[in-house]
């Protein structure tokens, strides 16, 4: 009998293979190509009640009271998303939130912003991406699952904001709640696992000017909804079209 035969028919290998299946029918496992399954749990049995359309997260962001030499925001993304701040981690870019300063040419004038995922309405990442790790949620949040992801990068090159990162090393010391891993993209998830609590991002949180206001901008009873209103705000590169989930002010 040959090897495969020897594999195929044995009996612990069926058991395991019965069983996997019969776990993979309670959770309603839905077939996508021989092999693979995208596993569908419901939402009774998660801690929130899942993502709904009738949402959409968003933040604004004051840049007149966004200092240049402050990094807060970035320190609490490390923090609360287990980036390591390690010389090789900064070296292969291993960043999900960063700041930059802007000059203006004509005026002279300088502003100090963080830039991370847009969390685009139409995102130019989840269309390019061949496996589907690249999605975008109901309520907006874009996201890369890790368990597809390929690492091929193609996300990194489409995305206009330069907000995705890939990593290079084996990881150490991750928060249990943001899984991450070598050979995968990854990048800002509006710290996805503390919104799904009811909690604001890291970032807002930290922030010492409170130059960052997260929210529903579905809800126009919110704050952000309100400002947005009332206040001028524009998008980064407004031109493209994408329907961005982060605004700012001042610039």
């Amino acid at each position: 009998m040959s090897a495969p035969q020897n594999r195929i028919n044995n009996p612990s290998r069926r058991n395991f293979i019965a069983a996997t299946a019969v776990g993979a029918a309670s959770l309603g496992a839905v077939a996508l190509a021989p092999g693979l399954h995208l596993i569908e749990v419901s939402q009774a049995s998660a801690p929130s009640a899942g993502a709904s359309s009738k949402v959409r997260w968003g933040m604004l962001i004051d840049t007149t009271k966004c200092a240049s030499g402050c990094d807060e925001c970035v320190q609490a993304c490390n923090t609360e998303n287990g980036i390591n701040e390690t010389v090789q981690d900064a070296r292969q870019g291993s960043q999900w939130i960063r700041k930059i300063d802007l000059k203006d040419p004509q005026s002279g004038r300088q502003h100090s912003l963080p830039m991370m995922c847009q969390h685009c309405e139409k995102p130019p990442c989840v269309d390019v991406c061949p496996t589907g790790a690249s999605m975008k949620r109901a309520d907006g949040i874009v996201l890369v699952d890790r368990h597809i992801c390929i690492g091929c990068r193609y996300c990194m090159m489409a995305c206009p904001y330069k907000a995705r990162s890939f990593v290079h090393q084996p990881l150490t010391e991750q928060n249990p709640q943001v899984p991450r891993g070598m050979g995968c993209v990854e990048s800002c998830t509006f710290c996805v696992q503390r919104v799904d609590r009811g909690l604001k991002p890291a970032c807002v949180e930290a922030c010492p000017e409170g130059a960052m206001t997260f929210g529903d901008l579905n809800d126009p009873n919110s704050d952000i909804a309100r400002r947005l209103a009332n206040e001028a705000s524009t998008q980064v590169r407004a031109d493209l079209k994408l329907g961005l989930g982060v605004r700012y002010q001042g610039i």
